[in-house]
């Protein structure tokens, strides 16, 4: 601390370590500078700065301060908290972790993640806010389903069997006593007006995907709907940075997690890595593949139940994901149509 201006001119690259009200920011050249800056603070000292590289972790408020950086003439990259930590010497704090951006970005091997508009942002949210209702309602049915087995009321499991306990307590029944059902009550209206909220988010994700050409693409698949196809066309803005599909499934998490050594491979199970949200969404639609594959055949189908005869369902279904994953890069990196050949 306590630079002068000059020293700023020889900055080359930056390093901003982000948080809600107070940032730490570390800027190499000739010289180091370190700043603690408060929110007010921060474009005024980047504009102080001549134009130059600045990194950051990609995470919360990331994008936003990238854009109004941009705007300024720098350099922005974002990058994968992940693979900033290996930088961090010692002891973390806001000092060190400014300095390991600093220096991971720089790194010709470093992967950056690309800069999202708020249009991409809120397309995005539409999901994200979808996905939150949808786990509030499956909160509501379990707790609906909890205190009614507490008076010996029992529903086998599934969705569908927990509604039709919400109508034994909406019409009333002598199994369930008036002042238990006065105090679920409450459960089920929620219930009620998540079911509500859930469908207007649906509809709206599905303007959002008939809009866009990818997603229109990505529908042709099977096991890929509305919600998976614009969650990719929105999340996956360009599939250029990955080498090939086997890189693109490994980026979601679906290809087996390594532990190799002297030329011996040890493969365990998928790593799990990557974006949890598109990973699921292609887990079930791979799901939907496998219960419904005598409904029609093709190639994608008749290779499933080729391996269904000798694994797993559960893991036949991983595999399918990963497949569905390989044919999603093939389809955004050539812009065309699914051309399953039919048996």
């Amino acid at each position: 601390m306590g630079k002068t201006t000059t020293d700023l001119d020889t900055v080359a690259a930056t390093g901003l370590d982000l948080a809600k009200h107070v940032f730490q920011v570390d800027a190499a050249g000739r010289v180091v500078v370190t700043r603690v800056l408060r929110r007010k603070h921060v474009l005024a000292f980047f504009e102080r700065l001549p134009s130059c590289l600045v990194g950051m972790e990609a995470c919360g408020s990331a994008h936003h301060w990238a854009r109004e950086l941009m705007k300024l003439g720098h350099d922005v990259r974002l990058m994968p908290p992940a693979y900033v930590k290996a930088y961090v010497r010692r002891q973390k704090n806001d000092a060190a972790d400014a300095a390991a951006i600093c220096e991971a970005v720089t790194r010709p091997s470093m992967r950056f993640v690309p800069v999202r508009s708020v249009e991409n942002q809120a397309a995005l949210m539409h999901h994200k806010v979808r996905e939150l209702l949808v786990a509030q309602r499956t909160q509501l049915l379990n707790a609906l389903r909890s205190h009614l087995a507490e008076i010996g009321t029992i529903a086998a499991q599934g969705p569908n069997n927990a509604r039709a306990l919400a109508v034994l307590i909406v019409e009333g029944n002598d199994m369930i006593p008036a002042i238990v059902r006065s105090a679920l009550l409450p459960l089920v209206r929620r219930m009620n007006e998540l079911d509500q909220e859930i469908a207007q988010s649906d509809r709206t994700i599905l303007v959002l995907a008939k809009a866009d050409e990818t997603a229109r693409r990505l529908i042709s698949v099977p096991g890929i709907g509305p919600v998976t196809a614009s969650a990719l066309a929105a999340s996956i803005q360009d599939v250029s940075a990955f080498s090939g599909p086997r890189e693109f499934a490994a980026f979601l998490g679906l290809t087996p997690r390594q532990s190799s050594s002297g030329g011996e491979e040890r493969l365990g199970r998928v790593s799990n890595m990557g974006n949890r949200y598109l990973r699921k969404l292609l887990v079930v639609g791979a799901h939907a593949v496998l219960f419904h594959r005598t409904r029609c055949s093709d190639t994608l189908r008749q290779w499933a139940d080729r391996l269904m005869e000798t694994k797993r369902f559960k893991l036949v279904a991983v595999a399918t994901a990963n497949k569905l994953a390989r044919i999603v890069f093939a389809l955004m990196r050539d812009e065309t149509h699914y051309a399953g050949t039919p048996a």
